[in-house]
């Protein structure tokens, strides 16, 4: 296994923006797939943590976040997915913070986006960035295969629910959701694909998502969720919020983001 003096020194190495050999990302995701094995679906976090919407490749803000956040381990942190894709430091980001999930297992928890799939990261950028920075896509195959492995939510004390996306018209309560089988590539549909996709709405009850996967859904969703399983609001990421965070449905939801001037706007 890697020492703790060898993470140290690659968790530095790549928070100078240089990414780690191919073999030591080979080794990274073996661990940490070690590490996720034991993981709940859902785990539930104490807090005080510090919770991360969408990176999306933004390596300086990543690091200008830790900058104002804190270092973990001094820092908890919960990152809610979508490390990839769209901005050019893909490899860098979704390489740092899964070295800080094998370093602090227990003081960093990450989690799934939409993102961290094979057929996203196909699309959207991270395919061509390994191959780019690694001249094959052997790269880019260990950290997809890792992502099987992330846990879908989290909660945090109990009383908060984190998951990247949304809710899911199949899932009323967290107890289902530790019955999903997750270690697969993300669903095209079902609970797994709503929980990475759907997105609150201003409406009533279910609606057909503009994005093609997931739902939308209403006010009166989440406060029956919240309501049933003794959440005081949902925290999650997925959409752009310029603000960086954002409340709806009357404090139910909260939206977090945490890539600014997304897409180098």
């Amino acid at each position: 296994m890697e020492g703790t003096e060898d993470l140290e020194r690659q968790i530095a190495s790549v928070m100078d923006c240089n990414p780690l050999l191919e073999d030591e990302v080979v080794r990274l995701c073996e661990k940490t797939k070690e590490i996720l094995q034991g993981d709940a679906n859902v785990p539930n976090i104490a807090a005080p943590v510090t919770v991360v919407g969408d990176i999306h490749g933004q390596f300086y803000d990543l690091l200008e976040l830790f900058r104002i956040g804190g270092r973990a381990p001094d820092t908890n942190y919960l990152f809610m997915g979508d490390y990839v894709d769209r901005g050019y430091y893909s490899v860098e980001c979704v390489t740092l913070v899964v070295l800080l999930k094998l370093r602090f297992p227990n003081r960093v928890t990450i989690l799934r986006g939409n993102h961290e799939s094979r057929q996203i990261t196909q699309v959207y950028g991270f395919y061509d960035e390994c191959v780019r920075k690694y001249g094959s896509a052997n790269v880019w195959k260990h950290f997809t295969d890792l992502f099987d492995f992330l846990p879908l939510a989290a909660t945090i004390d109990k009383q908060l629910f984190c998951p990247h996306g949304g809710l899911s018209p199949s899932l009323d309560t967290v107890a289902q959701m530790q019955q999903l089988e997750r270690f697969q590539e993300i669903p095209h549909e079902g609970p797994i694909c709503d929980l990475m996709w759907s997105d609150p709405d201003d409406r009533v009850g279910w609606g057909i998502s503009p994005r093609g996967a997931g739902y939308t859904f209403g006010q009166d969703v989440s406060e029956h969720f919240n309501h049933t399983n003794g959440f005081e609001f949902i925290v999650r990421a997925h959409q752009l919020v310029m603000e960086g965070y954002n409340w709806s449905h009357e404090n139910a939801v909260v939206t977090l983001f945490s890539a600014p001037n997304y897409c180098y706007r």
